[in-house]
């Protein structure tokens, strides 16, 4: 999988990523963690499957609540502990990469929500879609500014750097004329 590679370049270069659904289970084994291919088939497990024979707006539509980590990432991002998220999915987080902190749980135990361990970045992982009218639901909104921002914050920093670089070039240029 060519995403696979490319996760783990944007994290060394602290590039900002929200892995969305698949993106989530991506960030996942990128990481070395594993995948559960058929959650709702474990014990205790509800159906996080999509479901079949409804309208588009009920299948993306609230079907679960969320608790996240007090203190967590997404806590603070969304000022809360809990939502109430849609499910989509077969796969889920079997085993989390060493790296990851797991951030948020359904009720079920599923793995919704994680977290990058010690890195200065923004990387988040969200197992359900936030962009789905995003326009209309508070905590979507606040996931993506916070991304938009963690992503203007790295675009000011390359920006500075290269006019750094480019100041620092044009003073050498004109003291090796003078």
């Amino acid at each position: 999988a060519a995403t696979l590679p490319l996760i783990r370049a944007a994290i060394e270069r602290q590039v900002p990523i929200l892995c969305i659904c698949r993106g989530f289970q991506e960030l996942n084994v990128a990481l070395g963690g594993t995948l559960d291919t058929q959650v709702h088939r474990a014990d205790g497990r509800f159906d996080h499957r999509a479901p079949e024979n409804v309208p588009y707006e009920e299948m993306y539509g609230p079907r679960h609540k969320v608790t996240f980590q007090a203190g967590g990432k997404f806590a603070r991002i969304l000022g809360k502990t809990e939502t109430q998220v849609n499910s989509l999915h077969w796969q889920g987080i079997a085993r989390p990469a060493d790296r990851l902190v797991v951030e948020g749980r359904a009720d079920d135990g599923v793995i919704e929500a994680v977290s990058l361990k010690d890195h200065a970045g923004f990387c988040l992982g969200a197992q359900w879609h936030p962009e789905f009218r995003v326009t209309e639901n508070a905590d979507s909104m606040a996931l993506f500014k916070a991304f938009g921002a963690a992503a203007r914050a790295r675009r000011q920093q390359r920006l500075g750097a290269v006019s750094g670089r480019v100041r620092k070039d044009v003073r050498l240029k004109a003291s090796a004329r003078s």
